[in-house]
């Protein structure tokens, strides 16, 4: 017979998870009211002040195979992927995505929130949210913009200047125009430069941690316990009393893995993400009879849309080579010592230098013209038709630049490169995460991502990379394609990847593709496209009858006193990068709670 759990202490708001939403909301609420006993349960680890996480441009790092900041999820194969299982990875440590992305600022457009159809999300409620959260250096007079929040933008520090090569082709040759703003939620099929969520005083990562939870350190009622990997909800009469919770097997290799439980006077908040909240309701008996049945759980609530509704983005990253004298980011991310010492110095006197950078500098929301519609065919034409033609702040895809090239090879000759990032923002296809019995009675993931499963998805993708690549040409850094990041097209075709001296003319005629290259570019994207880490979806804020699982005030359908506040709860897909979505569910949640327990905070003006 099991012994019964110990129970460690007691707190008034427990969050399940230590990432960027439950650091916002945690954060504002003790903020709001010190003398609130919260606890964030995180499974991995503290990033305060660790130059993985506060210098930018050691982004990259985390996508080293011995990194612990990350945890991969591998899918299911897919036939849709030439049987390939592909791996999702999700942060791992405190603060979450925002400790650990590209940093990259983009806003999805405001109807997206409107189109969720859920009470008080509709943009012009969240907007005063998403200023309240933002101090926006690159223009501060932005009227969609925020100049006093936490969370900082500005273009870095040092630029690189590639990023007006690839705006003077995308403005001539693309034939789009230009703005300095296209994340005002509406601006679409416009190049700019592309900001950053890194402060442009200090030249730091822009993080939830730093800027929502280890700024309270004084404030001994909001704690934050790492290396804690929350079970399952503990219930009393259907009403969420507290949490299970063990320690992180990664963070805590050699630590005692018996369960211990805390418990939640007021309220539990599950903050584990697209893949964490759903197998931590399934784990408490929420979830639908079959899944719950096969792992042995008995089921306190049927709710068969926990861990359905799976979305993402389909990204593609490809390089080329840069010319010699090109700026790039390439030196730091290969570690070449003098110039990573000289860039440090420099970071540490005045937060500039391109340790300040992410080299992601410039990008355009596109959407096709009708000569691009025509060369995509027939299979993009009802998501065309359906959803883009009659919206025109939504963008197909993001087109962008990147300075230097992030997964360097070994291989690969120690040279500048560009690397071309494209992912479509509102793929059909839709996948599935559930809990499964392992082996040796360990839990394992059942993860279907869904991707390229409908045909259209993937003709922005090979449309994408045809334009992408005719746009490089003609970028004066431009040195050639490294073929071993491309689609090898057969011998004698026009389309064939080599080194070259220079840029072909910025009038000169695209590239001619035969239907065998198509064919061959059709397989590249299905051996190589990737998740671009926005996932979201699986614990919808949706109606129940419509495979919902969190109502408009983020309650858990069925019980009391249990609610979700991620990017879990996003029903649809959102055009843009996700971090900022995520900081924005934060704050709502954060209303929401505040609301709930009749706590007053300082409401957001509009102006």
């Amino acid at each position: 017979m099991s012994q019964p759990c110990p129970i460690l202490s007691e707190f008034d708001i427990v969050f399940a998870g230590g990432g960027t939403t439950a650091c916002v909301a945690a954060g504002r609420l003790a903020a709001c009211d010190p003398s609130l006993k919260i606890l964030i349960l995180e499974a991995g680890e503290h990033t305060l002040d660790q130059a993985a996480h506060v210098q930018p441009y050691q982004y990259v790092t985390h996508q080293a195979p011995t990194s612990t900041t990350l945890t991969p999820n591998v899918g299911n194969p897919s036939p849709c992927l030439n049987n390939r299982a592909p791996i999702v990875h999700c942060g791992h440590c405190v603060g979450g995505g925002s400790s650990v992305n590209f940093m990259v600022y983009t806003r999805a457009p405001a109807s997206d929130f409107d189109d969720w159809g859920a009470d008080g999300w509709e943009s012009e409620n969240l907007i005063p949210l998403m200023k309240k959260l933002e101090t926006y250096e690159v223009q501060p007079d932005g009227p969609t913009h925020g100049d006093s929040g936490p969370i900082r933008v500005s273009y870095g520090s040092r630029k690189t200047g590639l990023w007006e090569e690839f705006v003077h082709v995308g403005t001539t040759y693309h034939k789009r125009p230009y703005a300095n703003d296209t994340d005002d939620l509406e601006t679409c099929n416009t190049y700019s430069p592309w900001a950053k969520y890194i402060s442009g005083t200090t030249g730091r990562r822009s993080d939830v941690a730093h800027h929502y939870v280890y700024d309270q350190a004084h404030n001994p009622n909001l704690q934050l316990w790492v290396g804690k990997l929350v079970k399952r909800v503990i219930f009393e009469d259907k009403r969420a009393v507290g949490v299970e919770f063990t320690c992180d097997s990664v963070f805590c290799p050699d630590a005692n893995q018996s369960s211990s439980i805390v418990r939640a006077s007021k309220l539990v908040v599950v903050s584990a993400g697209a893949f964490g909240s759903p197998a931590i309701l399934e784990r408490s008996g929420i979830g639908a009879e079959g899944v719950l049945k096969h792992c042995g759980i008995e089921q306190l609530v049927n709710l068969p849309g926990v861990g359905e509704n799976y979305r993402d983005h389909n990204g593609c990253f490809v390089p080329y080579f840069a010319a010699d004298g090109a700026v790039t980011l390439d030196p730091l991310w290969r570690g070449e010592g003098s110039v990573v010492q000289e860039s440090l110095v420099q970071w540490e006197s005045n937060g500039k230098s391109l340790i300040a950078q992410n080299g992601c500098d410039a990008k355009i929301k596109w959407r096709p013209d009708e000569d691009e519609l025509r060369a995509m065919g027939s299979a993009f034409q009802t998501p065309w038709k359906e959803f883009f033609q009659d919206r025109p702040d939504k963008a197909v895809a993001i087109f962008a630049l990147c300075a230097g090239y992030a997964p360097l090879s070994s291989a690969f000759p120690l040279r500048n490169y560009l690397g071309a990032g494209y992912f479509t923002l509102y793929p059909r296809s839709v996948g599935s995460v559930h809990i499964k019995p392992g082996e040796n009675g360990k839990e394992d993931l059942d993860f279907t991502t869904g991707y390229l499963d409908d045909p259209s998805d993937i003709v922005p993708l090979n449309f994408g990379y045809k334009k992408m690549r005719e746009i490089f040409r003609r970028m004066p850094s431009y040195r050639g394609e490294v073929t071993s990041g491309h689609p090898c097209f057969p011998e004698g075709s026009a389309a064939v990847c080599s080194e070259t001296s220079g840029p072909v003319d910025l009038g000169g005629p695209d590239i001619i593709y035969t239907a065998e290259d198509d064919e061959v570019i059709d397989k590249f994207h299905r051996d190589c496209v990737q998740t671009s880490w926005h996932l979201l979806g699986t614990c919808a804020m949706k109606p129940e009858s419509d495979q919902g699982v969190v109502d408009a005030r983020l309650n858990v359908y069925g019980v009391a006193g249990l609610k979700v506040a991620d990017m879990s709860i996003a029903p649809k897909n959102v055009g843009t990068n996700t971090y900022s979505t995520a900081l924005l569910i934060g704050e709502k949640a954060a209303v929401i709670i505040a609301e709930d327990l009749s706590m007053y905070c300082r409401p957001c003006t509009t102006s």
